[in-house]
């Protein structure tokens, strides 16, 4: 046993502490008797199968597509500012414009904002209309944020390729890349 610089072998639980190359030690450095118990975590199989089914895939993209034609044909309410722009949010380098699918979600947005007790008005804009004109007018990346405030009815339609005009997508690419952007978009992978 020593005293010097807090080397007390049965205090660090190590009966062979100090002997250079001894059971327990690495280059020096003492490890506690506590991993000669532990079991090493086994290492995740190998596996050549995907982890979601080519066939989820496609069901998600065909959902994914439907909600879109469905956004594109439908009006929706777009608050806007005392200058009559959409009003926006930036958020990772993307700005959103805010759109609602009805009063009561835009209501909802007033007050998980506070600011439930203003008059907000707004237009009513198709959604092919946002995607197609006002996305690419904006200037910077941006996308259309539909029922922001709403939980578990919130979607965002990102600048992607198959969403936006190419002009106005971040992921200008080959189709094989605006699947894969399009699909972690979604959720499907990623």
């Amino acid at each position: 046993m020593s005293d010097r610089g807090g080397n007390d072998d049965m205090a660090h639980g190590s009966e062979n502490a100090g002997e250079t190359g001894a059971a327990g030690e690495t280059g020096g450095v003492r490890r506690s008797r506590l991993l000669d118990y532990a079991e090493p975590a086994a290492a995740p199989a190998a596996t050549s199968e995907p982890l979601i089914s080519d066939d989820a895939v496609a069901r998600a993209r065909h959902e994914w597509a439907v909600q879109l034609g469905e956004f594109r044909r439908t009006a929706v309410l777009v608050p806007t500012d005392e200058d009559g722009a959409p009003l926006v949010g930036d958020l990772g380098g993307i700005r959103w414009i805010y759109a609602f699918s009805h009063e009561s979600a835009l209501a909802r947005f007033a007050m998980a904002r506070g600011e439930g007790g203003r008059e907000w008005p707004y237009q009513r804009l198709l959604g092919a209309r946002l995607l197609d004109a006002a996305v690419p007018a904006a200037g910077v990346p941006c996308g259309v944020a539909l029922d922001v405030g709403t939980e578990g009815e919130g979607v965002l339609f990102p600048p992607v390729t198959g969403i936006v005009p190419e002009e106005a997508a971040v992921d200008t690419g080959s189709t094989a890349d605006a699947d894969a952007t399009v699909d972690t978009a979604v959720g499907i992978r990623g």
